[in-house]
């Protein structure tokens, strides 16, 4: 598994990229962050990760695995936002898989 120093100069742009990246996903969809701001804060860093090491911000809660071609994607093809979130998580189920995306009635039922 490759590294990422998450104190590193690179790590703490690409986070701040990754946080703008989220809160224009949450406008576009009408969409709200977890209201356990450590689950944001957790796939923010995933994605921020995931997108230095892969190029991509696919998913943190799916593993990303090279393809015969050893190109890297998500095993189940997510990139944020990815199409079962938009299409049927949020929706149905009021959150994204990893939780940081919710419809603002789930946020609001869920308020810590």
């Amino acid at each position: 598994m490759q590294m990422v120093d998450m104190s590193s100069p690179e790590f703490l742009a690409e986070f701040e990229k990754t946080k703008k990246f989220t809160d224009k996903v949450n406008n576009q969809f009408g969409w709200v962050y977890n209201p356990n701001h450590d689950v944001n804060e957790g796939v923010i860093m995933g994605l921020a990760r995931h997108k230095i090491l892969y190029g991509k911000r696919f998913c943190p809660c799916f593993m990303v695995v090279e393809d015969e071609n050893g190109k890297h994607k998500s095993a189940d093809d997510r990139i944020c936002p990815c199409k079962p979130a938009i299409e049927l998580e949020v929706p149905d189920e009021g959150k994204c898989h990893c939780g940081i995306f919710c419809s603002p009635e789930y946020a609001a039922s869920h308020d810590q």
